[in-house]
């Protein structure tokens, strides 16, 4: 079976310095990664090369359930920062907590940041992303996610 990837791309009238920032800030993950109407609770957070991070996304009360989830209205996850290269490159390799076999696995989430005029062109590609997720809603969260951290970072 082939490797299961997307790329999303967005632009956002912000340094990559500020961008970059965003993603070591525990608090700052938790307001800018979950998308949509989601909510986010760090649970553990070491913002740095290696670093150890645990997190949950809190789907609203008015939301269907999905299935995989950790809870009926909770993924849960954790990771790694796997690589840092400043203001240019975050690696997470990320797993799901779910007793679901088709959410198993280790997926890998690097962030890409290259310099525009007037801002930064963030990349954000999901390879090895778990079978039970169709690759439409990885793509747009990651859409979401984007319009949230260009929200944040004042972009």
């Amino acid at each position: 079976m082939a490797a299961r990837s997307t790329t999303v791309s967005r632009f956002i009238a912000a340094p990559r310095e500020r961008i970059y920032s965003a993603f070591l800030d525990a608090e700052a993950v938790a307001t800018w990664l979950p998308p949509g109407s989601m909510t986010g609770i760090v649970h553990a957070f070491e913002g740095r090369e290696g670093g150890a991070f645990s997190m949950s996304l809190v789907y609203p009360d008015d939301e269907a359930s999905q299935p995989g989830k950790t809870s009926d209205k909770t993924d849960r996850f954790e990771g790694r920062f796997a690589r840092l290269v400043p203001d240019e490159r975050i690696v997470w390799a990320t797993v799901f907590d779910s007793e679901d076999e088709g959410f198993s696995g280790e997926m890998t989430v690097s962030t890409i940041l290259s310099p525009a005029d007037g801002g930064t062109d963030v990349t954000i590609v999901c390879e090895n992303i778990p079978a039970g997720i169709r690759l439409e809603d990885n793509e747009e969260g990651c859409r979401l996610t984007l319009g949230k951290l260009a929200t944040f970072v004042g972009g």
